[in-house]
């Protein structure tokens, strides 16, 4: 007993829920390999960190001898995933589903053992299922059932529209659930609902009921807000080893330790040691290159985790500008730009919100000098080097 609570400890690192945990321990009692679905539409070609949180337990649980199956959402994905969504998605077209999940089998086993993965389509089986099928599946779960769902019942009350197809697709994910004989689901805590409609469905077709792992969102750059390209907080598994190294090294102290949790392969007595390194005064940077050279060898080679520490610590660390930067040339009609309106128009922030804050944590440079001045007007005639961050410059200009 002692065993399985240990195995449930280790394969339950990271998780928010496991449900239901004495079920969990029935089945790996059984001493079989266990079915592992985790799906995933590809509605983007590529894919980033926040991504790899799930498929990173998958390969834990590959690693401990459980068959996995990467489910690709080819049918799902042109229905589009309602949630957390506040207005119907628009649908993908085939073809760009099936381009997107050549890409996505390409990136995966850089994690994943291909030989010991079993990448599947829903497509396969919901072809199959057909008209009449799919009917017969929308009768086993209510309107009622559907409202539950959180951003389904705000989108209700506030009078937000939900097309009729958008109910289709927790049913599709759990009738997923019943194709594959799932024995465990992961997934994002955001999709919960959804996984445990695969649950009743197994029940309802006389399976036994899959274990619902789920996973922490992993917040982005921005330490907020999930990681997300349209946010562009993100840190993309085929990005420049360089951009990787600098973007990892951009996060705060206090976000590397979920970093660590999530994304690192080491062992938590490790990084509980990191973490007892830096309550003694270790720098936590130190700590970030090894994440940062860990996960560069991950996606790319070790020889290109090196080199992009060996580049950021030339350019940062040594004050040294990147050898190529964008010029841009903006006009004023007035006697001068204020800077806030003068990052967001050359592309250096967001939002003139996202400047003053950015100014207020010391983050913004002019040729190198820091400003500490959010209500600083530019003049007319300045050309000059801004910098905002660690890693983005420009040469602007203004007229």
């Amino acid at each position: 007993m002692d065993q399985i609570v240990d195995i449930i400890s280790e394969l339950g690192r990271g998780a928010e829920e496991i449900l239901v945990e004495s079920e969990f321990k029935e089945k790996l009692k059984k001493g079989r390999p266990l079915r592992i679905k985790a799906g995933f539409d590809p509605t983007a070609p590529d894919l980033h960190l926040g991504h790899t949180v799930l498929i990173n337990k998958m390969r834990q649980f590959q690693e401990a001898g459980h068959h996995i199956l990467f489910l690709i959402g080819d049918f799902t994905g042109m229905i589009g995933d309602p949630t957390g969504k506040s207005a119907t998605r628009p649908a993908l077209t085939a073809e760009q589903v099936q381009q997107n999940a050549l890409t996505y089998q390409e990136q995966i086993f850089k994690i994943l053992d291909p030989d010991k993965t079993e990448v599947t389509f829903n497509s396969a089986w919901m072809s199959q299922l057909g008209s009449a099928g799919l009917i017969q599946l929308a009768a086993k779960y209510t309107v009622a059932r559907m409202l539950e769902r959180d951003d389904f019942s705000k989108r209700y009350k506030s009078g937000q529209a939900i097309a009729i197809h958008e109910f289709l697709y927790p049913l599709v994910q759990g009738y997923d659930s019943v194709a594959l004989k799932a024995d465990v689901e992961l997934g994002g805590t955001d999709q919960k609902f959804n996984l445990l409609v695969g649950r009743e469905l197994q029940r309802q077709y006389g399976q036994e009921q899959q274990i619902v792992i789920t996973m922490p969102l992993l917040e982005g750059l921005d330490g907020v807000n999930k990681m997300s390209k349209s946010l562009g907080n993100y840190i993309g598994i085929t990005d420049a080893p360089n951009d990787m190294f600098g973007k990892i090294m951009s996060i705060s102290d206090e976000l590397m330790w979920r970093y660590f949790e999530l994304l690192s392969f080491r062992p938590l007595s490790e990084i509980k040691r990191f973490r007892q390194e830096v309550e003694q005064g270790a720098n936590p940077r130190d700590l970030k290159f090894l994440l940062a050279e860990e996960i560069i060898e991950r996606f790319h080679s070790s020889h290109a985790a090196v080199g992009a520490r060996e580049d950021f610590i030339a350019r940062f660390q040594k004050g040294a500008m990147p050898d190529e930067m964008p010029e841009v040339s903006l006009t004023s009609e007035a006697e001068g730009m204020p800077i806030a309106t003068l990052l967001k128009t050359a592309g250096l922030v967001g939002s003139t919100s996202d400047a003053m804050r950015m100014i207020q944590q010391g983050a913004v440079k002019i040729d190198g000098n820091k400003i500490e001045d959010r209500s600083l007007l530019i003049e007319k005639g300045i050309s000059a080097v801004f910098q905002v961050g660690k890693r983005k410059f420009a040469k602007i200009t203004l007229n």
